[in-house]
């Protein structure tokens, strides 16, 4: 990669399953550590470990719904707003394209050239000021249903790993299967974080592992003496 190219980082949807598998995982383990730190049956675990998946899921998506929503609709809001004064006020708005042009070292009467060229078509003058200003192209302002979607998705791949063991056996060979599986499954997500971040792999892969451990080593204990004390 030459020094004048960077990777693509505004589409963010691979980034976002790695951190949604993140905190599945951690989530999860940690509640189903907790709950077998009390020495409960096998199946009260995998009724935990299950609530916590679909409630985990549940929340996350509708969380991304929500959030992706609302700015969705304040985009369409400001970019509605934006329209309409291209349309009232065109050589205002040609005159503001100027001003950004020249605010970024060109000469001024190449920005006047170029606003009036931009300004010309209505979509175009759009896609520009909606970039320049709000951060967004009209056309790319994200989908809540897909952003909701694949959050559930990711997150409950994340809760089934540590989960999935409870389905066979029970008892410490489920506690220490899980902790085995997870600790793996840390790796791997610390590693695929370092991608996205042009870290350490190394690095990256220990941090994710001693704060998953650090979760579930916790929630472990909580439940241990709870379990003891009831």
């Amino acid at each position: 990669m030459g020094h004048g190219e960077h990777r693509d980082i505004t589409g963010g949807a691979a980034r976002a399953a790695v951190f949604g598998v993140s905190d599945g995982l951690v989530t999860n383990v940690s509640l189903i550590l907790g709950v077998a730190g009390a020495h409960p049956t096998g199946g009260f675990v995998r009724l935990a470990g299950l609530a916590g998946l679909v409630a985990g899921s549940f929340s996350m998506a509708l969380g991304e719904y929500v959030s992706m929503r609302a700015q969705r609709e304040l985009f369409e809001r400001e970019i509605t707003i934006e329209a309409e004064e291209i349309a009232k006020r065109p050589e205002s708005e040609t005159r503001e394209l100027t001003r950004l042009y020249e605010s970024r070292g060109v000469p001024r009467e190449l920005a006047e050239q170029i606003s009036k060229i931009l300004m010309s078509d209505p979509k175009v003058a759009l896609s520009i000021h909606s970039m320049e200003e709000l951060g967004v192209h009209p056309d790319s302002i994200g989908s809540p249903i897909q952003a909701a979607l694949s959050s559930f998705l990711a997150f409950a791949l994340g809760a089934i790993i540590p989960l999935f063991a409870w389905f066979f056996v029970a008892g410490s060979l489920a506690v220490w299967i899980s902790i085995g599986v997870s600790f793996i499954a840390s790796v791997l997500v610390g590693g695929a974080l370092a991608v996205f971040t042009g870290r350490s792999i190394f690095k990256s892969a220990a941090r994710q592992v001693l704060l998953s451990s650090l979760a579930a080593g916790v929630t472990y204990l909580v439940g241990m003496l709870v379990g003891h004390t009831a």
